[in-house]
């Protein structure tokens, strides 16, 4: 991959204004509002580790240039070779302006050292916009770091229709994230995707300690006699306003500042 295309791929620039016109973004404010996942696949071999090198050596530029940053290797995911990078910025504005890392000389020189050799530094990348839902919290890092890696569940719930998202909505907004709260789910983020594959979508981010406390958690969340009431009268409502969703597990490196 050449040095141009990997900055572009960093900065998202081409889908800044597809982004503004679509989510109607605010490009001030403290809070991160627009959300950027890109999943690098990589095969085996030294792809994985130098992803890693770039990344971990690169990390306080980018924490300088974003309100949130997490790095995460797949656990349970469709390609099991696959890096995924959260960015968060208050707006597009302050997403392009993270373009200035380019300019940086230790970011010029990792980039070279990446790039360097004859195989690519990875084989395929995709790229995820989304923008925060009115009820997301602002994802906050540990007050101390976790004595391991939390894992990860990312969960993207498609809707047939707009409409069907709005109620979507509605359910999450009202009873649901409670339900979760007292099961011992957690999300850090709800965002809807603006650009990316199988929209309209819903996609949410959860931090587990274990494998053990996230199945304990669904669990009791499955079995909540409010859930079940509240999921019945919401298709009785509008259908099934999820027709499927997509589950992939996720764990932090060591150098994420999301753990």
């Amino acid at each position: 991959m050449h040095r141009r295309s990997f900055v572009q791929t960093m900065s998202g620039a081409s889908l800044l204004a597809q982004a503004e016109g679509e989510a109607g973004a605010q490009t001030t404010g403290a809070r991160p509002r627009l959300y950027r996942i890109d999943y690098f696949h990589y095969r085996q071999g030294d792809q994985g580790n130098r992803l890693n090198q770039f990344f971990s050596s690169q990390m306080p530029l980018l924490v300088k240039h974003t309100r949130a940053m997490g790095v995460f290797t797949a656990v349970m995911a469709p390609r099991a070779q696959t890096m995924m990078v959260l960015s968060g910025f208050a707006g597009g504005e302050e997403m392009e302006a993270a373009v200035k890392i380019e300019a940086d000389p230790g970011y010029r020189k990792a980039l070279a050292e990446l790039e360097g050799g004859g195989e690519p530094a990875f084989d395929s990348l995709e790229r995820v916009l989304l923008q925060a839902t009115s009820f997301s919290p602002e994802i906050a890092m540990p007050a101390e770091k976790p004595k391991s890696p939390r894992y990860f569940e990312l969960r993207i719930y498609h809707s047939p229709t707009r409409r069907q998202l709005a109620l979507v909505h509605e359910r999450f907004s009202g009873p649901e994230i409670k339900i979760f709260h007292r099961s011992g789910v957690h999300p850090i983020l709800y965002a809807d995707t603006i650009i990316g594959p199988e929209l309209p979508n819903l996609t949410y981010l959860i931090p587990f300690a274990s494998l053990a406390d996230r199945e304990k958690a669904w669990d009791a969340f499955g079995a909540d006699p409010e859930w079940v009431k509240v999921r019945a009268e919401s298709i009785a409502r509008g259908g099934q306003i999820v027709d499927y969703n997509n589950i992939s597990l996720w764990r932090a490196t060591p150098y994420s500042p999301i753990q």
